[in-house]
């Protein structure tokens, strides 16, 4: 990475570097110059890097000052440093001497946040001021708790304004963070979040770790993070990465925003903590963007050292002999250095001139003096120079105002993409960012919302089916309103028959609505369809069953009755009939009005798994699906189910009790209750089915519209195609010729054929017995007349016992009816109809009228 890139803090905070400012008397040989010694703090062993360069470039910043006559010409500076190895132990240990050991310090400057929170927060008791160059911890900028504390290196809160910046640039709106869970850290994130939220930007995922990152990672990868901004040192950044090659939660869909301040190759360092290999750490790393407090100004301009950032990094890589930059601990920090004796130097000397007005001087201060620090303290917070890692400034709270440098790995380099100025708000862009995919990739998996529609293949096909059944049933009501006055027609009650063909057309119209979804219409449309689907089927239910309903209830109610009460009822009234019709319509119509006032439907939609599409894009499909319902659907549905069940189970009864019964007032009930069955059995199927599978669009519309076109078509036909068959084939097409015709339905021909045969024989014995009755009438008569003629004859004739026979005007009359056989009469009996003829014959005789056998008379008059 470039000067400006990643610090080579690998193994832990910023570096301490200490320096103490002491005032005693110039050493021989300095004529005339009070020195002032600088005791600095630098780790050099140990292994921690950053003293190697951050002394050399401390020494050259010395070097000049005491070489400018315009800086302190009665002071110079002298360093004396220690190795504190960045432990705030070790630190504690070398500051307890230097404060009580001559000469007496003016100024502490630690290096590393750890030790500079303690440096900083115990300096007050001594009244001294603290200069840090290295520390970057946000908890320092707390005048409260460090009312002395200043410093060179920018806060790492710094860095949280360019994020932000690079979040809107970008569009991003979700964010992920992982942190390693030390304080610097810790106060980073807490404002970050501050900053985004104010932003409009949600961190979605918060993950932190102590050592071992692996169940951080894993929790940002199910929870679908995209952009994740990383808060890790160098060493446990490695520990990360090789966890998210093995997640996968690089390439085109992935950024990880990390500090700057790593070393270029930090990623190919061989750990023997990891177990992955470079080549997969460098697959891991790529694209990632880092973001870096500038640290060596990026302008060539001279600033109060008269010395180009340019010119600083020769004279330092002079002053370092030769040694490889990248490999030197510190090198990125040393220009924070040197500009840190520079400000120290340019505060003291603006302290000079104040404190000889108020009788003064530097080498007066103990850590009882307030008056000096507080003119220290001053010329720190007013200083503002140009030094070689760019313009020196300090904020209310003592840190430095810097520029950020954006950088992105770019096939294994760093390359710098633009600055951030957050002071002015302004970025500079180079536009030369590259992504793995066509560009930035989305803070989240795009989700697309996208409605499933019914088929419309399987829409066609049935309204095809629905439309030829209307058409059937207009064909059946013509018929039957053409043919009302035909008497087979009239004895199936042809009102009725008209309800059912009228309800059928209604039910299969409702097919249109049940298949209209949002591929046809507008969505403020669809409360409309709605409507159309629960009254179109509701109603045409109701018209359809209930007219056929109505016919077996009749049926049943007539012909189940004890003989006496039978009679009564056998005399149809048709306005019962549809009265009862009537009735069960408005129930309908009431609970379907009651229904849309109190829970009215409305569009509903449903949400289904996010599904991933066969290519490979960064979205997943959201299915949706469209339903019509209101917010007690459920118990409306009980209710309407509940009642229609029972209706069709009871219809179900009824045809079953009234199978066998015949009559001539409903010539079609058997076809009726055959209707009743198939409606049935398809309603009481399809129902729980449709409810089941209401989240499939296609089975549901298909099951609702086959059970109502296989429905519609069974009921016509079984009704109506009989009737139209029997009247083109036997020409009773005319109500007058239906004197002499069978009764009946096509199912019991043979029956009404016999009660058709005896209705005619038992018509034709009346009229034998009415001529009967007439004749005997009349031989009463005569016989009358005979007896008043033989109460006048004289008694001699009645002696002699001379038989006389009586007139007949007609022999014949007393001979037995046309083709009945003559009656067989003996002394003992002979038939009451013919008494009187047979005493013609008789002269002597009494008449008698019990001596024939009277049971075929008997059976005449019966």
């Amino acid at each position: 990475m470039h000067l400006l890139g990643s610090s080579l803090r690998s193994s832990g905070p910023l570096l301490l570097l200490v320096v103490l400012v002491s005032c005693a008397w110039p050493a021989a040989g300095t004529a005339g110059r009070k020195k002032l010694y600088i005791g600095a703090l630098f780790p050099m062993s140990g292994g921690w890097p950053g003293g190697q360069a951050c002394l050399p470039s401390a020494r050259m910043a010395l070097e000049l000052v005491n070489r400018r006559t315009d800086i302190l010409p009665d002071y110079e500076l002298e360093l004396i440093h220690h190795d504190s190895r960045c432990d705030p132990g070790e630190a504690t240990k070398l500051l307890y001497d230097l404060l009580y050991t001559e000469p007496i310090k003016m100024v502490l400057m630690p290096g590393c946040s750890s030790v500079s929170t303690l440096v900083a927060e115990a300096a007050r008791m001594w009244n001294l001021i603290v200069l840090s160059y290295g520390s970057s911890s946000p908890a320092l900028s707390n005048r409260q708790r460090f009312p002395t504390f200043f410093r060179t290196h920018p806060s790492a809160t710094l860095h949280n304004p360019t994020r932000v910046q690079l979040f809107q640039k970008w569009k991003w709106t979700k964010i992920a963070t992982i942190q390693q869970t030390t304080e610097v850290f810790t106060s980073t994130l807490d404002d970050l979040e501050d900053r985004v939220k104010e932003a409009g930007i949600d961190i979605t995922v918060r993950q932190s770790f102590l050592t071992d990152p692996a169940v951080a990672v894993k929790n940002l990868k199910r929870q679908d993070a995209r952009i994740m901004v990383g808060l890790f040192y160098e060493t446990e950044a490695r520990k990360v990465f090789c966890e998210v090659y093995k997640e996968k939660l690089y390439g085109k869909k992935y950024v990880w925003f990390l500090i700057g301040w790593y070393g270029d190759n930090w990623f190919r360092i061989k750990d023997p903590s990891i177990n992955c290999t470079v080549e997969q750490m460098t697959e891991a790393v790529e694209g990632h963007v880092t973001t870096e407090i500038v640290m060596l100004n990026p302008e060539t301009v001279r600033g109060a050292s008269n010395l180009t950032s340019q010119e600083f990094l020769s004279q330092l890589t002079s002053k370092l002999g030769g040694q490889n930059p990248e490999e030197t601990g510190g090198f990125q920090e040393a220009p924070l250095a040197y500009d840190a004796v520079w400000a120290l130097a340019l505060a003291l000397n603006k302290t000079v001139e104040p404190l000889k007005a108020k009788g003064y001087r530097l080498e007066d201060f103990n850590y009882h003096n307030k008056l000096i620090t507080a003119e220290i303290y001053r010329a720190m917070n007013t200083s503002s120079f140009e030094g070689v890692s760019g313009h020196v400034v300090f904020d209310a709270q003592g840190s430095r105002m810097a520029w950020t440098l954006i950088e992105q790995l770019q096939g294994g380099s760093y390359k710098k993409i633009g600055y951030y100025d957050s002071s002015k708000g302004n970025l500079s862009w180079y536009g030369n960012d590259r992504w793995i995919g066509p560009g930035p990739p989305a803070d989240q998996t795009v989700v697309i919302e996208e409605f499933r529609y019914l088929s419309q293949r399987l829409f066609v096909f049935m309204s095809v089916f629905a439309g030829l059944g209307i058409l059937l049933g207009i064909v059946c009501l013509t018929f039957n309103i053409y043919n009302s006055n035909v008497r087979y027609i009239q004895n199936s009650q042809p009102y009725l028959n008209n309800m059912t063909a009228v309800g059928c057309m209604m039910a299969l119209a409702a097919v249109f609505p049940l298949g209209i979804d949002g591929f046809h219409i507008h969505r403020s449309q669809f409360p409309v369809i709605c409507q159309f689907r629960l009254w179109l089927l509701g109603l045409g239910f109701s018209l359809a069953y209930g007219s056929m309903f109505t016919k077996i209830w009749w049926v049943h109610t007539v012909f189940t009755k004890k003989d006496e009460k039978k009679d009564k009822r056998k005399h149809l009234e048709p306005w019962k009939l549809y009265a009862t019709v009537g009735i069960l319509l408005a129930i309908d119509f009431l609970s379907l009005m009651i229904w849309q006032i109190i829970d009215p439907l409305h569009i509903t939609v449903e949400k289904f798994t996010k599904e991933a599409p066969k290519a490979d894009l960064d979205v997943l499909i959201q299915p949706l699906l469209e339903h019509c319902s209101s917010e007690k659907m459920n118990t409306w549905l009980g209710v309407v189910y509940g009642y229609k069940g029972l209706l069709l189970l009871l219809g179900i009864f009824l045809a079953y009790e009234t199978k066998s019964i015949s009559t001539e007032k409903i010539n079609d009930h058997r076809a009726v209750g055959m209707a009743i069955y198939n409606v049935a059995v398809l309603c009481l199927i399809t129902a729980p089915v449709t409810l089941i599978l209401s989240s499939q669009q296609d089975a549901s519309f298909a099951f609702a519209s086959l059970a109502i076109v296989f429905s519609v078509y069974i009921t016509l036909v079984v009704l109506f195609i009989p009737k139209m068959r029997r009247l083109i084939t036997r020409g009773e097409w005319h109500s007058d010729a239906q004197e002499t015709m069978k009764t009946g339905s096509s199912t019991n021909n043979h029956d009404e054929e016999k009660s058709r045969q005896l209705e005619k024989e038992n018509q034709e014995l009346q009229k034998i017995i009415q001529e009967k009755e007439e004749r005997v009438s009349e031989l009463r008569n005569q016989l009358v007349e005979r007896q008043a003629l033989r109460s006048r004859r004289p008694t001699s004739i009645s002696m002699n016992h001379i038989p006389v026979p009586l007139p007949i005007s007609d022999p014949r009359s007393l001979g037995p009816p046309p083709g009945y056989p003559t009656p067989i009469c003996d002394t003992h009996s002979m038939s009451p109809s013919f008494t009187n003829s047979a005493s013609l014959y008789q002269a002597d005789s009494r008449i008698s009228r019990n001596n024939c056998h009277t049971s075929p008379l008997q059976m005449l008059y019966k």
